[in-house]
């Protein structure tokens, strides 16, 4: 499954939106298949901050793991926030 955030704002900064938009997607993400993954698009996202990506990312990288895929972006601010929250994680994300 892939998932475009762009569908939750272009601008995606503060904890409060990231927590709110993890609790929307849940009964989307009840719909993956136990060995389907789920690629996160950043095409169209023009801020990435930390505190959006801490409330929804990492929850789903702690849920699926490497089923949890980040597509390609040359988008500076998603590659210096995912490269922060792999740091406070202690956790990489898988790209593809």
């Amino acid at each position: 499954m892939k998932v475009e955030l762009k569908k939750f704002g272009t601008t995606l900064i503060s904890r409060q939106a990231g927590k709110e938009a993890l609790a929307s997607f849940q009964p989307t993400l009840g719909e993956i298949g136990a060995s389907e993954n789920l690629e996160i698009d950043f095409s169209g996202v023009i801020t990435f901050s930390p505190s959006w990506g801490d409330e929804f990312l990492v929850p789903l990288l702690n849920q699926l793991g490497d089923r949890l895929i980040l597509l390609p972006t040359d988008n500076p601010s998603v590659k210096v926030t995912v490269k922060l929250l792999e740091k406070i994680s202690g956790k990489k994300f898988r790209t593809g």
